[in-house]
Parts: C-alpha cells; structure tokens; sequence
C-alpha cells in the first residue's frame, strides 16, 4: 500500500477537513495526517507523495509554512509534492480566483518560496463565525462585507468546491 504524508496549517480545521476528505476518496493510500506546525525531523522518502495543505487569514500564509519550507527545501524538490491553498476569496469560482492562475494569494507564495510546486490546488474554505472570537468575527465580517459574502455572524458558510477536491486529488494520485 502507497504511503503519503498529509501535513496541513490550518486556523479553523477546514484545511484539515479537505485533507480528511482526500484520504477518504483512496483507498489505496495509508496517510498519515501531521499539524505542520509541530512536524519536524520528517524523512519524506518514508512515503510515496506529499500533500501540504495551507489556509490564509487575513490575507497571509501561516510563517511556519515558509520556515517548513526552507527547512526542508531539498526534500520537497526531490519528491513528489504538492500544495494546496484555502481561502475565501476562492469561493469566487466565476472570476477564476480558485486557480492557481487567478490566485493572489498563490501568486504571493510562488513569489516568496523557494519551492515551486508542480501541482497546486486553490480552494474555497469557509466561515465558522459563531466559533471566532470577537476580533476576528469582527474583522472577517468587514472583509465579507467589502468582498460581497456572507455577513450574518450567526451562520456557519461552507464554501468548499468537494467535486473540485475530488479532481486535485486524483492529480495528487497520479503524481
């Protein structure tokens, strides 16, 4: 049975919630899921393919991705690897910002890292407002507000594309 690795920076869990669905969809893989926020030391030839999965808040990756990065840049250039990215502005499928193309924010991440994934996902996450804090109710309602989403603070909002996670994954597998 193929071995991959699942390592995932996430704020509110959706990040990690895609990630359960993929292992779900194959059968075949035996994953092993891993906050990157405490990996360390990991030994990527251990598994057969990488998936990292990031979500954005406030406009930013977590820094501990990039620090990931850095620290094991040889590892994730020499095996198969790929990335993923969560936000809410990806729930804009018409406009194309669920692209890897149409993505501000992965075009700020090619820019910053070091490492240049071959296959990259681009994701709508979603919105858990009665699980923030006031802050961040607060702030993520403004920018729902200036972006044209949902601004009712008692609503949970899943905005993720499952049959859009279905296909990157089948890429993932084909690596």
């Amino acid at each position: 049975m193929a071995r991959a690795l699942f390592l995932y920076s996430s704020r509110e869990g959706q990040t990690k919630k895609i990630l359960h669905y993929i292992d779900e969809q194959f059968t075949e893989l035996d994953c092993e899921l891993v906050d990157l926020h405490t990996a360390q030391g990991i030994d990527f030839s251990q598994y057969d393919r990488v998936l990292i999965g990031a979500s954005i808040r406030y406009g930013h990756l977590n820094k501990k991705l990039y620090s990931f990065i850095d620290q094991n840049l040889e590892q994730l250039k020499q095996h198969k690897v790929a990335f993923f990215c969560v936000n809410l502005t990806a729930r804009k499928e018409e406009q194309g910002k669920d692209t890897p193309e149409g993505s501000a924010y992965i075009r700020t991440f090619l820019k910053k890292s070091p490492w240049q994934p071959k296959l990259i996902g681009v994701f709508a996450g979603a919105l858990y407002y009665p699980r923030y804090g006031w802050f961040d109710k607060m702030m993520i309602k403004l920018i729902m507000t200036m972006t044209g989403g949902e601004t009712d603070t008692s609503k949970e909002v899943e905005y993720t594309n499952w049959k859009k996670v279905s296909l990157f994954a089948q890429k993932f597998i084909d690596l």
